[in-house]
């Protein structure tokens, strides 16, 4: 579900086109068909899977930077007090 918030306005619309179209197609037993659809869905979710990696790392570097700065800050003290 986090990848569906990912997609552009135009990603969503294709995406939720693609879905309808695969849940009709699943209805009327033609499961070869609904396969195919399936597959442009995991195709058209593949930058949204990016920027959610992407996201993923910002977030990772940004407590690697928080961390550091508690260790650097740690240090000072221990330098100013010796």
């Amino acid at each position: 579900m986090q990848v569906r918030g990912l997609l552009t306005r135009e990603e969503l619309d294709r995406y939720n086109g693609l879905i309808e179209a695969g849940s009709y197609l699943e209805d009327q037993n033609r499961h070869d068909l609904a396969y195919t659809v399936q597959k442009e869905i995991d195709l058209l979710i593949l930058p949204a899977i990016e920027r959610l990696k992407e996201k993923s790392r910002d977030r990772d570097r940004a407590t690697a930077d928080y961390l550091k700065s508690l260790r650097d800050g740690e240090d000072e003290e221990e330098s100013s007090e010796g």
